[in-house]
């Protein structure tokens, strides 16, 4: 009898080895939505048994990015997940995992090869069309279709910042806002730091406006603090981001900014490592992977709170 209880933890030993999977992940860089980003990641992937997650950031480095994931082949990882550092890495990204026939999730940013991926690698993201159309409707309504407006991007180069200031563009070609203006329009790269800093020469040079749109709420966030420092009241001026960041939605409580879109780091976390294990077990996942967004408003802020914990 001792024997065969034996005999019966050694096998139950060996098979969770057996079926023990290992997912490497990299991050372009660990703003506040991409260390959401990578939570939601890890929290859903401890909810599997035997699932393994080796993080790396890449701090924006895209030579540093490529090396993580030759790291993550030559570790012979079940699957990758990667957000780019840069779209147009994803036809070398693409290669080093297809060449080594390891399952390729890119998350939250779309590679510029995406109509070319092969069967065993996808997209989790958001349909960028939506966050910035969203937003800048909200931003429209306030100002009820009229108003001068400047725009803070992130990189030029990055789909997102791409798509969502293009975003901006079709909304205000809308007969509904077609009386909104936009005065200024600069790269901040993401950042409130930046964002900060633009702000200030914008208002130094006597820019006069009544809204800010920005790519992200960090942007939007540095855009309100230099605001702050100017003296200028909040309830002046309509700001929107994206992304219903923790700080973002303490700015809408505090009645500092006006409108967020939120992006689900959890929902998009969750769904790559779903991708993965399916992936890694040979089924069939389709190429984009749509996690949708929702625009925030202090109306209905309430319900987004534990969201974005």
């Amino acid at each position: 009898m001792k024997t065969a209880t034996l005999a019966s933890i050694a096998l139950a030993i060996s098979v969770s080895v057996a079926n023990a999977q290992t997912i490497g992940v990299s991050m372009t860089n660990l703003d506040k939505f991409r260390q959401m980003l990578v939570n939601g990641v890890v929290s859903h992937g401890k909810t599997i048994s035997g699932l393994k997650l080796v993080t790396e950031n890449a701090n924006g480095d895209n030579e540093l990015q490529k090396k993580q994931v030759q790291q993550f082949v030559a570790d012979k990882v079940d699957a990758i997940i990667m957000m780019l550092s840069d779209g147009d890495l994803g036809p070398q990204m693409t290669k080093i995992a297809a060449d080594a026939g390891i399952p390729l999730i890119y998350i939250n940013t779309t590679p510029s090869n995406l109509s070319d991926l092969p069967d065993n690698q996808v997209v989790v993201a958001s349909d960028e069309k939506d966050s910035g159309t969203l937003e800048t409707k909200q931003v429209c309504s306030l100002l009820k279709g009229k108003g001068r407006v400047v725009v803070l991007m992130g990189e030029v180069f990055h789909v997102a910042a791409r798509t969502r200031t293009q975003d901006i563009s079709d909304v205000i070609a809308t007969p509904e806002c077609k009386g909104l203006e936009i005065v200024e329009q600069q790269a901040a790269y993401w950042s409130r730091d930046y964002a900060d800093q633009q702000m200030q020469e914008w208002l130094a040079a006597g820019v006069k406006f009544d809204a800010v749109i920005a790519n992200n709420d960090e942007m939007a966030l540095g855009a309100i603090r230099a605001m702050k420092k100017a003296d200028i009241p909040m309830k002046d001026v309509v700001v929107g981001g994206v992304d219903a960041t923790d700080d973002a939605l303490a700015a809408m409580v505090a009645g500092d900014l006006d409108v967020t879109v939120l992006q689900s780091a959890v929902g998009q976390g969750a769904a790559a490592v779903d991708a993965a294990m399916k992936l890694i077990k040979k089924e069939k996942v389709p190429r984009e992977n749509n996690v949708p967004f929702e625009l925030v408003t202090p109306e209905n802020i309430a319900q987004y709170l534990p969201k974005s914990q």
